[in-house]
C-alpha cells in the first residue's frame, strides 16, 4: 500500500508547501488573494473540461493541488494578527516616549525566570481604545510571591517594549519563537504597579486553570514530594511551568523528556480506558453513537485541561479520528489518520507546523509506523512477556530514526542511554498514568487512601531516581553536536531511501540510494566550503569583553571572563553553529589585524595616541574616560565599536558624537555582535 496514493496525504503536503512558501516569503495579502482566485478559476475550468472529455488528463489534479498550496498561503497570512485593524499595532496609539495605559486579561502562565513571573496576555484596551492582540508580561518577583490567575483582568501604566532578537550569533531566537505565536511586544512591571479589575467573565481556559489548581490543592493534602507533584502536573495535566530545572534537565539528558509531554501514548491509554468504561452503553439502542460522542467530549475536555499544547491537540485530533473510525467500523489507515489530523490542525493553527513538539510527535509516529514492523520481523519471540518488551524496544528504536535529526538540529545533543530509560519507564507508563488519574479522582472526592498515595509517591520517586542515574552517565551523553538544516534534509533523505529499499528492493530504489549518497557528499562539500570562511567577531556580553577570530574550523578567543575557561554559552553556541573543532584562549590585546586593517582596543587606561598609528576600527571597552572627538581626529577610524563592558551613559554620549561627526558607530547592546568577514 503506497501512502502517497491517498488524496488527503497529497492535499496535506500541498497545504504544508503553501504554508512554508508564505513563511519564507513576505507576500502581501492582496497578491495572495489574486493567486487563490486564479488557482480557483483554473481548477473549475480544468474540472469542467475533464468532464467533457472521455480520456482523463492530469491537469485537473495539478490545478487542485496548486489551489490547495495557494490556500496554504492564504491560511498562513490570514492568521497573522497584524493583518487585523483591531490589532494594537495598527491602532496608532503606541506612545514611544511615554508610558501607555493597558487593560488586559491573563491568558496563560509561562515558566518563570530567576527574576520574573511570565504570562501571555490578551490586550483589551490601549490608552482607552479597544484593541486586541497578545503580549508577553514580565512581573518582577518580590517578597509577596504574588501570582495571577488565568482570565484575571489587570491594568498597568508602563512602556511597551519590542522583544529583541538575540545579540549574538547562533543563539536561541526567543523573539522569533514568540512571533510564531503572534506575540511581538512585552511589558515589564512590578506587582505594586498592577491594578486588578473585578470581572466575572471566565473562559474555558480559566475554568481549566481553576480545575488544575483545585486538583493541586487536593493532592497537596497527602504530603506528596514536590518533585512528584511536578511530575503529576506534567504527565497528566500537561503543565511543566513549575518543574525545577534539575528534574527537567535530567529527563532531557536521559532521553525521556517526551514522557513529560502529554502526547499520543497518554491519549491512547485514555481512549482505551474510556472504551472500557463506556462498554455497557453498547447494549442501548443508540449506544454506539452515545459512546463515541461521550469519548470525543471527554478527550477534548482533557485536551483543554492539559492546556491545548501542540502535542496534546495533535494527539487528541488523531485519536478522535480513530474513535470515529472504530464507531463506523472502518479500518483507520494510520497514514490517512495522520494526514487528516495534520490537515485539520494546520487549517486552524498553521503555526503549529513550526512547533518543535508538533514536528517531533509526527516524525516519531511516522517512523514507528514505517520502520518498527521491519525491525520487529528480525526476531519474533515465542514468550509473550519477552515479545512485549521486544515490541517496546523496536518502537523506541524506530522512533529515534524519526526524531534524531530534528533533535540534533534543535538541541545539539544525543542521549546515548535513551534505550535504558525508555525500556524501564514506557512498559509501566500505562500503570503510572492510569493510577495517576485514579489518584486525582479519589483526591477530588476526598476518598484517596494514604497507602495508595504513598505507593504512587514511591513509584514516581523511583522513576525519577532511575532517570537521574541515567542522566549522570556523562560519557554516554553526546553534546555540542554541530547539525544544520542541510544535514537534517540529507539525513531524512537517506533514511527514507533506505526504508524504501528494504521494503521493496529494485533497481530504481538502488539508483535512488546512490543519488542520495551523492547528495550527502555534495552536502558535506558545501558545508566544508561554508565552514572554511574566516571571520572576526566582537560578541556582546554585559560587563565583559569577548573577541574571537575564526580561521577555518579553529577559534581563537580573547576575553576577560572570570577564570580561565571559555566554556561560555555565547562562545559555545558560536562553536556549535559554525562547526568549530578546536578553541584556544588568551587575554585581550591592544591591537588586532583583520584583513590588512587595524583594530585598536581602547580601555580604561585611555591609551590611544600612538605616533604614526592609524586605526580602521576602534573598540571601546571598560568605559574609558576619553574625549571621543579628539580620538576621532587623531586616529581617523572608519568605525567606532562599543561592547557590553561599557556604561550605558557613556555609550549614549559616544553615539551622539559619532552621529555629529558622521561616523559609523556599532553598539553591541543595540545592534548585536559585530562580525567582520
Amino acid at each position: 500500500m503506497k501512502p502517497l496514493n491517498f488524496t488527503i496525504i497529497k492535499l496535506t503536503i500541498c497545504l504544508i508547501t503553501g504554508i512554508l512558501i508564505s513563511h519564507g516569503f513576505d507576500l502581501k495579502i492582496e497578491i495572495i488573494f489574486y493567486i487563490v482566485a486564479i488557482a480557483l478559476v483554473l481548477t473549475i475550468l480544468t474540472y469542467s473540461l475533464s468532464k467533457q472529455r472521455l480520456n482523463k488528463t492530469i491537469w485537473f489534479g495539478v490545478m487542485a493541488y496548486l489551489l490547495m498550496s495557494s490556500i496554504g498561503l492564504l491560511i498562513y497570512s490570514s492568521h497573522d494578527q497584524k493583518m487585523f485593524k483591531q490589532h494594537y499595532s495598527n491602532a496608532d496609539v503606541l506612545n514611544k516616549d511615554q508610558e501607555d495605559v493597558l487593560i488586559f486579561k491573563i491568558r496563560e502562565h509561562l515558566k518563570p525566570t530567576a527574576f520574573h513571573n511570565k504570562y501571555i496576555i490578551d490586550i483589551i484596551k490601549l490608552n482607552d481604545k479597544t484593541v486586541d492582540g497578545k503580549m508577553l508580561l514580565n512581573v518582577k518577583k518580590d517578597n509577596l510571591k504574588t501570582t495571577y490567575n488565568v482570565d484575571e483582568i489587570l491594568v498597568v501604566n508602563t512602556f511597551i517594549k519590542p522583544i529583541k532578537s538575540p545579540l549574538n550569533p547562533n543563539q536561541f531566537d526567543y523573539s522569533s519563537y514568540l512571533k510564531k505565536q503572534y506575540i511581538y511586544h512585552q511589558l515589564f512591571v512590578g506587582n505594586n504597579s498592577i491594578l486588578k479589575i473585578n470581572s466575572n467573565q471566565t473562559t474555558i481556559y480559566g475554568h481549566a486553570d481553576k480545575l488544575r489548581k483545585h486538583i493541586n490543592k487536593k493532592i497537596d493534602k497527602y504530603n506528596f514530594k514536590p518533585e512528584v507533584i511536578n511530575i503529576v502536573n506534567a504527565l497528566i495535566l500537561g503543565q511543566r511551568q513549575n518543574m525545577d530545572k534539575i528534574t527537567y534537565e535530567n529527563y532531557a539528558k536521559a532521553g525521556a523528556i517526551h514522557i513529560l509531554a502529554v502526547s499520543g501514548l497518554h491519549i491512547g491509554i485514555i481512549l482505551l480506558l474510556l472504551n472500557f468504561i463506556f462498554k455497557p452503553l453498547l447494549y442501548l439502542k443508540h449506544g454506539k453513537a452515545i459512546r463515541v460522542i461521550l469519548i470525543l467530549i471527554l478527550l477534548w475536555s482533557f485536551a483543554v485541561v492539559a492546556g491545548l499544547s501542540a502535542s496534546v491537540t495533535r494527539a487528541v485530533t488523531m485519536f478522535s479520528i480513530i474513535a470515529l473510525a472504530m464507531h463506523l467500523k472502518r479500518t483507520a489507515n494510520i497514514y490517512n489518520t495522520l494526514a487528516i489530523s495534520i490537515f485539520i490542525l494546520l487549517l486552524f493553527k498553521p503555526m503549529f507546523l513550526f512547533d518543535v513538539g508538533f514536528q517531533m510527535s509526527y516524525l516519531a509516529v511516522l517512523s514507528i509506523v514505517s520502520i518498527q514492523p521491519m525491525i520487529y520481523k528480525l526476531w519474533i519471540p515465542k514468550w509473550k512477556i519477552i515479545n512485549y518488551f521486544w515490541q517496546i524496544f523496536t518502537v523506541t528504536i524506530a522512533a529515534q530514526f524519526g526524531v534524531v535529526p530534528v533533535s540534533l538540529y534543535y538541541f545539539h545533543q544525543f542521549p546515548g542511554l535513551f534505550i535504558i530509560s525508555n525500556m524501564a519507564i514506557i512498559p509501566f507508563l500505562g500503570i503510572i498514568l492510569g493510577l495517576g488519574i485514579i489518584i486525582i479522582v479519589l483526591a477530588l472526592c476526598n476518598l484517596l487512601p494514604k497507602s495508595l498515595a504513598s505507593l504512587y509517591d514511591n513509584l514516581i520517586s523511583s522513576m525519577n531516581s532511575l532517570v537521574n542515574w541515567v542522566s549522570k552517565q556523562e560519557p554516554f551523553l553526546i553534546k555540542d553536536v554541530s547539525f544544520n538544516l542541510l544535514h537534517v534534509i540529507l539525513a531524512y533523505t537517506i533514511i527514507i531511501i533506505i526504508v524504501l529499499l528494504i521494503k521493496k528492493p529494485n533497481f530504481k530504489r538502488v539508483l535512488l540510494l546512490c543519488i542520495g549518497i551523492l547528495l550527502i557528499q555534495i552536502g558535506f562539500i558545501v558545508n566544508k566550503i561554508e565552514t572554511s570562511k574566516n571571520a572576526f567577531v566582537i560578541f556582546h556580553k554585559s560587563r565583559h569583553t569577548i573577541i574571537a577570530q575564526k580561521t577555518n574550523t579553529h577559534l581563537k578567543v580573547w576575553h576577560n571572563l572570570n577564570g580561565s575557561s571559555v566554556k561560555n554559552t555565547i562562545v559555545n553556541n558560536f562553536k556549535i553553529g559554525n562547526f568549530i573543532k578546536s578553541i584556544d584562549q588568551d587575554s585581550i590585546r591592544s591591537v588586532y589585524q583583520i584583513n590588512s586593517k587595524n583594530l585598536l582596543i581602547v580601555d580604561s587606561l585611555d591609551i590611544y595616541n600612538i605616533k604614526g598609528f592609524k586605526a580602521d576600527y576602534v573598540l571601546l571597552r571598560n568605559s574609558p574616560r576619553i574625549n571621543l572627538k579628539r580620538l576621532i581626529d587623531s586616529l581617523q577610524p572608519k568605525l567606532i565599536i562599543a561592547d557590553g563592558s561599557n556604561y550605558k551613559t557613556y555609550q549614549k554620549r559616544w553615539k551622539a558624537t559619532c552621529v555629529k561627526e558622521k561616523l559609523l558607530f556599532h553598539q553591541t547592546s543595540e545592534k548585536g555582535a559585530l562580525i567582520i568577514k
